[in-house]
């Protein structure tokens, strides 16, 4: 019993964070997509990979107990290495980590707008999402001005940063995708985000075409405690 407590509990940290209340974990199969939720969980992404780096999203709400699809497209893309479990990710594999994970915060180029619902930052210069491996503040969003990694490895070293403003048109409206960002497993990677397509498969991130990301923005809502889940 001590066991199936502490696995819970192990959970209930990915999907909302540590400071999250104890609750019961069930799984539901959505658009052929095992997800799992909590009693307050009454919003669901499902990634569907369809072929190749292709993908079929969707958006779901819990209505008087049923699972409703709020809106979706077939256009989505994942990671040019494929989908891979979260355990057995590798930072530069160019894998999407497959699994449940909380949706809590987003970011984007513009200010914040009225009906987005998710914490929200502007990106600025200098802002990084820090993938170094020796700092940390690994896996996590931080501008170059507060130090604490190497921000200045160049694009092509094994614990370079990326730096947000390099992904301005892909970013510009982005949601974080609670990937190894509790808890960091150092060498996972992370910056695994949900935001606009650009020219091809992604780096491990799930993009979908640019009004299907406004759409999300303006539903995906923090009250109903969402999460994506990814599969095949």
């Amino acid at each position: 019993m001590k066991r199936l407590v502490l696995v819970l509990s192990l959970v209930s940290a990915t999907l909302f964070g540590a400071g999250s209340p104890p609750a019961q974990a069930a799984t539901v199969r959505l658009d052929g997509v095992s997800a799992t939720v909590w009693s307050h969980t009454k919003q669901v992404i499902t990634v569907n990979r369809t072929s190749g780096y292709h993908a079929r999203l969707y958006l779901w709400n819990k209505v008087n107990g049923r699972w409703v699809k709020k809106l979706g497209t077939s256009h989505a893309r994942i990671g040019y290495g494929g989908l891979v479990w979260g355990s057995q990710r590798q930072q530069g594999s160019g894998t999407t980590p497959m699994g449940t994970f909380g949706l809590t915060d987003s970011f984007g180029k513009h200010w914040r707008q009225t009906g987005w619902n998710l914490d929200y930052r502007r990106i600025r210069s200098g802002d990084y999402w820090v993938l170094d491996n020796q700092s940390d503040h690994y896996n996590s969003y931080r501008n170059k001005s507060q130090g604490g990694f190497r921000w200045w490895l160049s694009s092509g070293h094994r614990d370079s940063s990326e730096l947000l403003t390099d992904y301005i048109e892909q970013y510009e409206m982005a949601i974080v995708i609670n990937f190894n960002t509790t808890r960091q497993v150092r060498h996972r990677g992370g910056a695994i985000f949900l935001h606009i397509n650009g020219s091809g498969a992604t780096a491990g991130c799930v993009s979908v075409p640019r009004s299907t990301m406004k759409s999300l923005m303006a539903h995906v809502d923090s009250w109903k405690h969402p999460v994506i889940a990814i599969g095949r």
